[in-house]
């Protein structure tokens, strides 16, 4: 049962204030405000046991479980380890909040940042995300038990424009359906999407994890699709920061990456001290977790490494859905200098 609702774009507010969906989501409301710090003052074991000064950067991870290993690497000590004093920004637009300077990094759906940098606006991706690959389920009320069994019938797309908006026109274009053989709606993200469901205002909805093994478990909906068995070169989640901030600290986003995938291979190397510590931020009981830890699993790559075909793949798929009116030179927007080497 879930306890309590997210802030803004999110899935269930953690004690963190904590947005899913921003892999593959659409950020629509402006403004950052500050969440969360990483500390002050370590000590440097390099520097034989002196404390010395925390680099302080503004970064705005996805709130939700996207972003909860993260908050699990920052708690554990892995940024400050990297000497950096993170202070956390809520955003529900981090591509404005960026280029306002409101913040230095942070975590964007890949085609928010691809559409804003080939622009003109002052970005760059650094990395992809811990994955890449739509973690995205369509999901339908008991009694539906395929896809072309909506035609129809009411189907929730999340946030029209959004990554989930064009994962569900995939998946019923690949199965002879269009929006135009539905009723087609917005229907929100995470639990208003899983709400919308049970309450019966539509009869599918794409939704993320914790919602698909949630809706399993109770008995509420039937996983119909999953996302990236139908778009598997969808690039959905990178890293992005300001032209300015790379330019005069490059090695503070060298750092964060560095923390940032230290916090996610740890994450999925101790499950069972991640879980706890999920747990006791997500309000859901265990055997969700579990099942869908499980099933997302192989979409855990942690490789920060970005596949160019795979933005080529994913701007051809917005311009025939059209949602972008060219394709842009990806080489022009990235900057995959400080990824860590291993």
């Amino acid at each position: 049962m879930w306890k309590r609702k997210w802030i803004g774009t999110g899935i269930i507010t953690m004690s963190l204030a904590l947005v899913l969906a921003g892999c593959g989501g659409s950020n629509n409301s402006p403004g950052a405000t500050p969440a969360a710090s990483g500390g002050a003052t370590p000590t440097d074991a390099a520097s034989g046991g002196e404390t010395t000064e925390l680099q302080k950067i503004r970064y705005s991870p996805f709130n939700g479980v996207s972003g909860l290993a993260v908050r699990f690497g920052i708690e554990k000590g892995f940024f400050k380890e990297e000497g950096l004093d993170v202070e956390l920004i809520t955003t529900q637009n981090p591509i404005e909040a960026l280029t306002s300077k409101d913040i230095d990094i942070a975590d964007s759906a890949t085609t928010n940042v691809i559409v804003a940098a080939g622009k003109g606006a002052p970005l760059k991706i650094v990395s992809s995300m811990f994955r890449t690959k739509g973690p995205f389920y369509l999901i339908a009320r008991p009694g539906i038990e395929s896809v072309e069994d909506l035609k129809g019938k009411s189907i929730g797309a999340a946030v029209l424009g959004s990554g989930l908006d064009v994962y569900t026109q995939t998946i019923l274009n690949k199965h002879g359906l269009s929006k135009e053989d539905v009723t087609y709606l917005a229907n929100g993200v995470n639990e208003a999407a899983y709400a919308s469901l049970t309450s019966g205002q539509v009869d599918a909805t794409i939704i993320h994890e914790p919602f698909a093994s949630l809706a399993e478990i109770e008995g509420t909906g039937t996983i119909l699709a999953k996302g990236w068995d139908y778009l598997p070169t969808f690039h959905t989640g990178v890293l992005v920061s300001r032209n300015d901030f790379i330019e005069k600290h490059p090695e503070l986003v060298e750092k964060l990456l560095r923390a940032y995938f230290k916090s996610q291979e740890y994450a999925k190397s101790n499950q069972d001290e991640y879980k706890a510590y999920f747990l006791k931020n997500v309000k859901v009981d265990a055997a969700v977790v579990d099942k869908a830890f499980e099933r997302e699993n192989v979409l855990w790559e942690n490789n920060p490494d970005v596949n160019l075909d795979a933005l080529q793949d994913t701007q051809q798929v917005q311009v025939d859905l059209g949602f972008q009116d060219q394709i842009y030179d990806i080489k022009d927007l990235l900057d995959l200098s400080f990824i860590p080497k291993k």
